[in-house]
């Protein structure tokens, strides 16, 4: 961005809503299509909640002055209220264009210094969804609380009767809206490093044994970093690959960082599945190496928890500083609002969730207070643990 562009982008610009659109403005401007040429006009509805209430568009500014994005339109207009630190706004955008690199990252400044305002964000298509740029954006955004989500039908309805100048019509969906919808879901998905709802509840599930229909539960690794001051550097979700395991991938990850040595960060990883040996011992190496990290897992399972290969790794980790802990409710719960594309949806839970949570951190701490003994053997036998039913030995594998 050159330097007169900013010094025009940062002046307070008060740029005015209006009211509705016109049926055809939003039919055209709104569709959602894959690929859209000839829409180079980007529109928000917008509605504002809490300390103060608004329904209105705003829209990309051309003229009369400098070109002002209607993210950047939007700012300068809220700004101008007078926000009260004493109140909660909630704000809502239905957004033609998703943000594009440079508004996403004024958006998300706004948010950091206005902690009190909440923004959730649907769009109607994605911009440059396939440039890192503006991938990373949207990231940050989430990073820092905002819902990021795509249009749905009932999203086009609300802004029909909320936005447009509708003669009492009612909204009628254009030809493969749903299908583009699950497209442009997905490929924002794909951009974000989000886990589909049912995959994370049916990989992350930490019952005993998986009912019928059976199915296999993978590996899947989510991590995050942050630095001293608690801001997330870094994060996503990682999953076997070519024979390498998902702990090795995260590895290869947080080396390609290259973060400072003379700060501290602390990285937290949700597994499915605690480490094998051969992993743990690598977690180990990398991390002993790393004195200005701090490595702290939490797993949903014990992976093959009664076999002693297994049992040693979990202990090496835990003897060579690497916090090793099994996921409780706060955790699944942070879990999904980080890694999951719930579009805003609470963390579902399931039956006997702390039930058996608290029953495989029993198993834990005696693998890592006991394995040394020579009694391990029958402290186990009295916990009655067991190997699983063959039809959770199937199902269940790395």
């Amino acid at each position: 961005m050159d330097p007169q562009r900013l010094r025009h982008s940062q002046r307070p610009w008060i740029r005015n809503p209006v009211e509705r659109l016109t049926p055809g403005t939003f039919a055209f401007h709104f569709r959602n299509l894959y690929f859209a040429s000839g829409r180079n006009r980007s529109y928000i509805c917008c509605q504002v909640a809490g300390g103060y209430t608004f329904c209105g568009v705003f829209q990309n500014q051309v003229t009369p002055g400098p070109r002002c994005h209607a993210e950047l339109c939007f700012l300068s207009w809220f700004r101008s209220k007078g926000l009260s630190p004493d109140k909660h706004y909630c704000v809502t955008w239905f957004i033609s264009w998703s943000p594009c690199r440079e508004c996403a990252e004024r958006v998300a400044q706004f948010l950091e210094e206005n902690r009190n305002v909440s923004l959730s964000l649907k769009a109607a298509r994605l911009y440059y969804f396939w440039k890192p740029g503006f991938q990373e954006g949207l990231r940050r955004l989430r990073d820092l609380g905002a819902q990021v989500g795509i249009m749905s039908f009932r999203d086009f309805q609300h802004c029909w009767e909320n936005f447009v100048y509708n003669e009492r019509m009612t909204f009628k969906p254009w030809k493969k809206l749903h299908k583009n919808y699950q497209r442009l879901a997905e490929i924002l998905r794909n951009a974000m490093n989000l886990l589909k709802e049912n995959i994370f509840i049916r990989q992350f599930g930490n019952q005993h044994r998986v009912s019928a229909p059976y199915y296999r539960r993978k590996t899947y690794l989510c991590y995050w970093v942050k630095g001293s001051d608690d801001s997330v550097l870094d994060k996503g979700c990682l999953q076997n690959k070519k024979k390498r395991h998902a702990e090795i991938r995260f590895i290869d990850k947080i080396k390609s960082l290259a973060l400072d040595p003379h700060q501290c960060y602390t990285v937290i990883c949700y597994v499915t599945w605690s480490p094998c040996f051969t992993c743990a011992q690598e977690l180990v190496d990398f991390i002993s190496h790393q004195h200005h990290l701090s490595l702290q897992i939490f797993a949903s399972r014990l992976y093959f928890h009664w076999l002693s290969s297994y049992q040693r790794g979990l202990w090496y980790l835990w003897v060579n500083q690497v916090s090793v802990a099994v996921m409780k409710r706060p955790e699944f719960e942070d879990c999904w609002e980080k890694f999951v594309d719930h579009q805003g949806r609470c963390f579902p839970s399931w039956d006997k969730l702390d039930q058996y949570s608290e029953s495989i951190s029993r198993r834990l701490r005696t693998i890592l207070t006991h394995w040394s003994q020579n009694n391990l053997e029958d402290s186990f036998r009295g916990l009655q643990l067991g190997s699983p039913s063959p039809a959770s030995s199937r199902s269940d594998s790395r």
